[in-house]
């Protein structure tokens, strides 16, 4: 959760959208129907109509080309009275292809800078409603054109982000042109001067809701004159003057509801604000100052509601109907169920959803400390009681404000196990999932958002898949809104992290719809992609859906990924998901599809350099999976890879340990080819392999060992290794590693760098720089020995190697067996001529080496082993069965080389009849 869990900051689609004009597809649905088909035409034209309205503008310009008449009807004046563009590049063109339809428009809803400057040519004269966002580049000169043009306007909110360019000038231009205004709510303006404020007050006589939010500075004494005003709100807004707010407020004789939530608000200036005699209800939630007072009540004022931190605000809001029965956290569902004509209360409710909605999610938004028990008891039932609010921008904001309240950290896909866990207790999930489904794409991506970030809880995960929510985030992951399908991707990236998710996924197709929003979305947006790319990731960690995502094109999608795209997010994911491929599903195939795959592996050492830390992590990943392939270990090289990787690893002594296991594993990897092996050691790849050898992490220390073993093979690297100080460190890890696999191939690394081959190497030169290797080489390799004996001799019970010796029972041999036995070394895959050389050490003079060769072979060949036959056979071609008994039957041998010998004899007659039928 990229963070699996991020608050996402929704971004203007990059497409364009043209809603009416559709080419017609055919001019009349045919006139011959065969009987069992339904002849749509038929339908009554108000019945189109519904349908038409319980259709995205997508689905509806889709259906209108069906035919004539439905183009026809999907014109009707009344499908076009609200326009939701939010979602879509609107921009002056499209807004003239839409102005024909336009004429009856009432409300309409745009997003950003490039569609307010459009609105003026949808020549929309009967408009009452604009809502716009992202409104931070809307300039005075903008809005005062728009207000200019729609002088019948009713309702201006312009929000929540910060309205930064938007000053006082803009504000008169509002109040000069609309005076039927009955409802301004502007956010983040930096000053609302007295001016502006008379203006309204003089203009606007039908002005009664109020709302200037988040604002830096507002003139208190002007808003004593709005007369008109019922609703008022300066949520978040600093600088206030309390005290002439104390002195004017309350003598505004229609003022019913005052929100002053997230401000320094005091005691005294509530208690005024409550006495005034209209005032019913007064907000202000999150107020320090005023929580601050724990001598504070409200019990002197009869019949007013103060919605704050310290009060039971379900049971506040329930007394506004007057009825004690009404308590409970359904209370704005049960105020919509009551029939009554109560215009000032519904006014007032409607109000309240508006303020409430807007505070909770500007207070999850701040992740202010001290609010979890808040949270916990009334703040996420406040959301879900939001979410069912019949109006689109709370219900929205509701479901924005639960994706934001469970979050942590969202960078570490960390949420509020406590926060989530109460959501789902109080039915959120499923609430979100109904939202999920409606036709509207806004709550489509809010709530796949709210879905995506409760998920990762592991039992909110499970309760959203028993709901039905794969399915559903499945079919959003298809949309064709950018924003819908990113957040649902997010979902099942989620979701994904759970084994138990992850077959579900497959079988509802968001293994295909993930593969296809790549392909989709490849030229725009890195949000989209990164979370497309991580749930491909998650997936491919599974087996039989790693073989799904090949099969859907997911090693095309994801290598494209890799080589063209430059956001480090998605790199990242798209490297992973490689690396996960690789190394799951049909195992050999996906990797080598992988590796096959044009400019793969070359973009892969590409990402090795990225200067962001995961991409090398995962990069390098995907290289060490890949070459397990030989082909793949082959075609890296040939990529640049050694060259990388061991720049990598030189450049990573500080790295996450994360980053220094994969860069030491690719080079493990490469270095299986001989080849690759000396141009590691050529490269200058020795040294920082032993600087990650000193790790303190374990995982490091196997793939640093590891590495360091085949390097050892070749006598030029083995006295590379020593030069650059390496014994002392292959030493260290062999007696003191928590890791038996670090500690096992560190000891043979040892063993292959002293059992004589590196000492003829060492000698070629000149022969005061032979003088000085020499010297250097006894001492070193007194110490190698010392540590490999006592590392074989951890491996010895002296009671059951006694008993082994005196006996030729099998149990003896299997008790020694299983107390020796290594069982990651298991996994270990040798070639002929490293059997070779162990078989060779078995005569070595060095009975220390002896009997480390026998241990090593026992490793390989104990039945059971992933590799154990292919050891068999090799050994089998190299006649070791004759070697093996020279070594048990040898009187100077010592005893653990005799016992181990024994046991791998044992072994290669287990193997054997196997061997035959091959």
């Amino acid at each position: 959760m990229n963070r699996r869990v991020r608050r996402k900051v929704a971004r203007k689609g990059k497409e364009k959208v043209v809603l009416p004009s559709y080419p017609e597809i055919r001019d009349e649905v045919s006139d011959s129907y065969p009987e069992r088909l339904v002849d749509w035409r038929g339908l009554p034209d108000d019945t189109v109509i519904q349908l038409f309205s319980c259709l995205s503008y997508r689905d509806r310009a889709s259906l209108s080309s069906t035919c004539r008449t439905w183009r026809l009807l999907a014109s009707s004046p009344c499908l076009w009275t609200s326009l939701d563009l939010r979602s879509h590049r609107f921009d002056a063109t499209m807004a003239s292809s839409l102005s024909p339809r336009c004429v009856h428009l009432h409300k309409l809803r745009f997003r950003g800078a490039e569609s307010a400057d459009a609105i003026i040519h949808l020549q929309a004269r009967n408009l009452r409603e604009i809502s716009g966002d992202y409104c931070r580049k809307i300039t005075d000169a903008t809005l005062a054109v728009i207000v200019a043009r729609h002088e019948l306007l009713e309702s201006l909110q312009l929000g929540p982000d910060f309205c930064e360019r938007i000053s006082s000038d803009a504000i008169k231009a509002i109040a000069h042109c609309c005076p039927r205004l009955r409802k301004i709510r502007l956010s983040g303006i930096r000053d609302v001067s007295s001016d502006a404020i008379n203006a309204l007050a003089k203009h606007c006589p039908n002005l009664t809701d109020v709302g200037f939010i988040d604002c830096l500075k507002v003139d208190e004494l002007a808003l004593g004159n709005v007369l008109s005003v019922r609703f008022l709100s300066v949520a978040g807004t600093s600088s206030m003057n309390w005290g002439v707010v104390s002195h004017l407020w309350h003598k505004l004789p229609n003022l019913t509801g005052v929100d002053v939530s997230r401000t320094d608000i005091g005691p005294s200036t509530v208690s005024r604000l409550l006495s005034s005699q209209s005032l019913r209800v007064l907000c202000a939630l999150n107020c320090p100052i005023l929580e601050e007072d724990t001598s504070f009540s409200t019990n002197k004022y009869k019949n007013k509601l103060l919605i704050a931190l310290f009060n039971d605000i379900f049971k506040g809001l329930a007394s506004l109907f007057f009825d004690d029965t009404k308590n409970g956290k359904n209370v704005f569902l049960d105020w919509r169920s009551v029939k009554n004509n109560n215009k000032d209360l519904n006014e007032i409710m409607i109000w309240l959803e508006w303020i409430l909605s807007h505070t909770l999610l500007r207070s999850a938004e701040s992740s202010q400390q001290g609010l979890e028990n808040f949270w916990v008891e009334q703040g996420g039932a406040l959301l879900l009681s939001l979410m069912q609010s019949p109006q689109e921008d709370v219900q929205e904001r509701a479901a924005t404000g639960l994706a934001t309240f469970v979050v942590i950290d969202d960078e570490n896909a960390s949420i509020d196990c406590g926060r989530a866990e109460a959501v789902m207790r109080d039915g959120g999930i499923r609430l979100l999932l109904g939202l999920a489904k409606s036709w509207r794409e806004g709550l489509q991506s809010e709530a796949a958002k709210a879905i995506a970030n409760l998920s990762v809880n592991a039992n909110v995960a499970k309760a959203v898949a028993e709901e039905g929510g794969i399915d559903i985030l499945a079919g959003l992951a298809r949309s064709m809104n950018k924003l819908v399908a990113e957040e649902a991707a997010g979902g099942l990236w989620n979701l994904s992290v759970g084994e138990e998710h992850k077959g579900a996924i497959a079988a509802a197709g968001g293994i295909q719809a993930l593969v296809d929003l790549i392909f989709k979305w490849s030229s725009s947006g890195d949000g989209v992609l990164e979370r497309a790319a991580g749930a491909l990731a998650n997936l491919a960690a599974d087996d039989k859906c790693s073989t799904e995502v090949a099969l859907a094109g997911g090693v095309h999608a994801l290598v494209m990924l890799a080589r063209s795209c430059k956001f480090e997010g998605v790199q990242e994911q798209a490297a992973r998901a490689l690396a996960n491929l690789a190394a799951h599903g049909d195992s050999n195939s996906n990797n080598a599809a992988v590796g096959q795959e044009a400019g793969a592996l070359e973009a892969l050492v590409q990402l090795t350099r990225s200067p962001h830390e995961g991409v090398r992590q995962e990069a390098a990943g995907a290289l060490w999976n890949l070459s397990f392939d030989d082909r793949n270990r082959e075609a890296i090289a040939a990529a640049g890879g050694v060259q990388a990787l061991v720049a990598l690893a030189q450049s990573c002594s500080n790295a996450s340990p994360g980053l220094q296991e994969r860069a030491a594993g690719a080079l493990w990897g490469l270095s299986v080819s001989e080849a690759n092996s000396i141009a590691i050691g050529r490269e200058g790849g020795v040294a920082p392999l032993i600087a990650l050898a000193r790790s303190e992490a374990e995982d490091v220390h196997e793939t640093a060992a590891g590495a360091l073993w085949n390097l050892a093979f070749n006598p030029g690297n083995a006295l590379r290794i020593v030069e650059e100080g390496g014994v002392s460190a292959l030493v260290d890890l062999c007696s003191s590693s928590l890791s038996k696999m670090a500690r096992f191939m560190a000891a043979l690394a040892l063993a292959y760098m002293f059992d004589g081959r590196m000492d003829e190497f060492a000698l070629v030169g000149t022969s005061s720089e032979g003088i000085s290797k020499s010297v250097s080489l006894d001492g070193a390799r007194r110490m190698a020995l010392k540590h490999i004996e006592a590392f074989i001799l951890m491996f010895s019970d002296p009671q059951a190697f006694a008993a082994a010796a005196t006996s030729s029972a099998p149990a003896a041999l299997a008790q020694v067996s299983e107390g020796a036995r290594i069982q990651e070394a298991g996994h270990l895959r040798c070639s002929g001529s490293e059997i070779g050389r162990f078989v060779a050490m078995l005569r070595n003079p060095s009975s220390i080496l002896k009997a480390c060769a026998a241990f090593a072979l026992l490793q390989f060949t104990i039945p059971g082993g992933r590799h154990a036959m292919h050891h068999a056979s090799l050994m089998q071609n190299a006649c070791a069965a004759r070697v093996l008994r020279g070594a048990a039957a040898s009187a100077t041998a010592p005893l653990e080389a005799k016992i181990f010998a024994r046991i791998v004899l044992r072994n290669l007659e287990y193997h054997q009849t196997d061997l035959q039928t091959i």
